[in-house]
């Protein structure tokens, strides 16, 4: 078998997996559960879900996050009578699943 053939399965085996946070309950920079790492599989992504609350004026105030791996993840907002759910995703590098600014 050619070298050159067996070179980018090499490589592929020596590449580092990506990694993300895991944490059922985080805010302001507290994982309030134990903080754990997740390793991304086929199709996977890390994610960040920020939970909202609804005042009565309407207005969202941010209650706590959610920090996982996530299949098959998309950017979205869920919105319901009483809160509303911000899904972000990444997988341009290891631990890129902190929630910013909030």
């Amino acid at each position: 078998m050619s070298v050159l053939f067996l070179l980018p399965h090499l490589f592929l085996c020596l590449a580092e997996p990506m990694m993300c946070y895991k944490c059922k309950r985080y805010h302001l920079g507290i994982c309030y559960e134990s903080m754990r790492s997740c390793t991304l599989k086929y199709k996977q992504t890390c994610a960040v879900e920020n939970v909202y609350f609804l005042t009565r004026k309407g207005r969202s105030m941010y209650f706590y996050s959610k920090l996982s791996c996530k299949a098959n993840c998309e950017d979205i907002n869920f919105l319901s009578f009483d809160k509303r759910t911000e899904l972000i995703c990444c997988k341009h590098k290891s631990y890129c699943n902190l929630p910013e600014g909030v």
